[in-house]
């Protein structure tokens, strides 16, 4: 999910679960779309984008914002075309073309991003213009949208994952799927990752590389990865850094995150109880069951948001969870929890979850053009997420397969996490109505032949498990090059001193370090708070 690197909401990618959530959700794959013939793309790869100052109250001054177009249907391009936003920072030595930065989530704008942190990325301007884009279904690029009351249909999902009322849980699940498709337009069932690769490097020719240079955090790895199997002789220097799995189900994800999920929050509740201002008080064995009864309290009782919406119980999970990506963000979190307790006030936790500016239920446009930041829905993160997650993912288990298994799997989510698991069930849930997403990822993403990639893989990472990146760099073969970053928290580039130099030398110099090289924690400054500002 977003970035690693800011002290903005971060957004990353959901992870997740276990052997019986792979068994549970095994199923027969589909033919790779990818074998199919393409028709004549020269169209769309002889485009340049034009470049113009972006416009908004918080966008650099120095930032230029412009887009590109590419085919709705890469199957069919005669049949409708979507624009691409993208912004960059131009070089400010001499050029070697440009770097491509995806922060992750699945659901991330870039934009924003960049335009709020492109401090952590003006070392690679010496060599490079610096480019990030808003993929396909997100943020100013075709938004899709679940609508208004989502937030009610998933809180009335979680409370029917129990077996005895099976029906009525699908029923929910079908009219939740049919309300996103309904409100994202024509992109939905063109979303997911195959065709934001090839959208990547549609990108790549517009900008004039012959190679693409690519920087990817968190889900930007598997974006990263799929490029590199879809079109190996274009890869350039490429930095995958929070590593996602290739081959691990949604199931298993969503009790992998949950397990890192509780292990950030216990990690927060150490510091936090260690302040008199702490929310949840100042006995540790205590703060843990405030956390629960806030979260139930709120799901039966959802506070306003000021916004015309409400924030429940499920909303705050998803907040904390943005916000436990990184330390940085544990005195806003704290601040915002402040908020929410003593006053009511929704609107700082609000922050860590929504991905846009405009309100739950604004329809975005489907004219294929881009949207204007302020017409981005508040809900384009989480919807896009699940749409994107979904897309790659081909398993969908049967009503009957679901209903013999959903205690078990209710169980195995609850034992990841007393606070995440029903949140990432839910996640889970969603994908049943929607169809079927691709298998070239799990199928066709490996033994890549491509130029060397540079894998950074965070040792206490709670969104992306070591384990994925020694998995996914053994699964794309000789080409992957590991770094192990003995630190903490979500991808290293903005948090290790010794990442940052890697990576920076392997873009800029194209030197790499040797494989099973690792980088040591930065030492906290003496007597130093593990955080940051609002």
């Amino acid at each position: 999910m977003l970035a690693m690197l800011s002290t903005r909401p971060a957004v990353r990618r959901c992870a997740g679960a276990s052997a019986l959530a792979l068994a549970l959700l095994g199923a027969g794959l589909p033919a790779a779309a990818a074998d199919r013939p393409q028709p004549d793309l020269s169209r769309f790869y002889r485009q340049q984008p034009v470049w113009s100052a972006c416009q908004g109250p918080d966008m650099p001054k120095d930032l230029q914002c412009g887009k590109v177009t590419v085919p709705l249907d890469y199957a069919r391009p005669g049949e409708g075309t979507i624009d691409v936003a993208l912004a960059r920072y131009r070089a400010t030595g001499p050029s070697r073309g440009s770097v491509l930065l995806n922060f992750g989530g699945p659901g991330g704008a870039g934009i924003p991003e960049l335009a709020s942190d492109g401090r952590q990325f003006m070392d690679l301007t010496n060599g490079y213009d610096v480019v990030t884009f808003d993929p396909r279904g997100v943020g100013r690029s075709s938004p899709v949208s679940c609508g208004e009351g989502t937030d009610d249909a998933s809180a009335a999902m979680g409370e029917n994952t129990d077996a005895a009322h099976p029906q009525a849980l699908f029923a929910q699940l079908h009219r939740a799927a049919d309300q996103c498709a309904r409100n994202s337009g024509p992109v939905l069932p063109h979303i997911g990752t195959v065709n934001a690769s090839r959208d990547l490097d549609v990108i790549r020719q517009a900008l004039g590389d012959d190679k693409l240079n690519y920087l990817g955090f968190s889900y930007g790895t598997r974006l990263g990865a799929v490029y590199a199997a879809q079109f190996p002789g274009k890869v350039g220097r490429v930095v995958l850094d929070g590593v996602d799995t290739l081959t691990e189900s949604l199931a298993e994800q969503g009790v992998a995150g949950a397990e890192g999920q509780q292990t950030a929050l216990d990690d927060f509740l150490d510091w936090c109880t260690t302040d008199i201002g702490c929310p949840f008080g100042q006995d540790r064995r205590a703060a843990g069951d405030e956390v629960l009864r806030l979260v139930r309290s709120l799901d039966e009782n959802p506070v306003p948001t000021g916004l015309g919406g409400s924030l429940s119980g499920q909303d705050l999970v998803g907040a904390i969870g943005q916000a436990l990506y990184s330390k940085e963000l544990w005195p806003s979190l704290q601040r915002a929890l402040v908020s929410l307790t003593e006053d009511g006030d929704a609107r700082r936790v609000l922050a860590f979850s929504t991905g846009g500016m405009g309100l739950p239920g604004d329809r975005p446009g489907t004219d294929g053009g881009l949207v204007d930041t302020e017409d981005v829905p508040a809900d384009n993160l989480v919807a896009a997420l699940m749409a994107i997650n979904c897309a790659d993912d081909p398993d969908r288990p049967t009503a009957a397969r679901l209903t013999k298994d959903m205690d078990e799997l209710r169980s195995a989510y609850d034992q990841a996490s007393p606070v995440f698991g029903r949140y990432r069930l839910t996640q889970l849930l969603m994908c049943y109505g929607r169809p079927k997403g691709t298998d070239f990822i799990r199928d066709r993403v490996r033994d890549v032949h491509s130029a060397k990639m540079l894998l950074v893989g965070t040792r206490g990472d709670p969104a992306t498990p070591y384990r994925w990146t020694v998995e996914t760099a053994r699964r794309l073969g000789p080409s992957a090059v590991v770094l192990d970053n003995k630190g903490d928290g979500h991808t290293g580039y903005s948090s290790s001193t010794c990442v940052h130099r890697e990576v920076n030398d392997f873009l800029l110099y194209g030197t790499l370090p040797a494989s099973g090289s690792s980088c040591p924690a930065d030492a906290a400054p003496e007597g130093a708070a593990p955080g940051g500002t609002d």
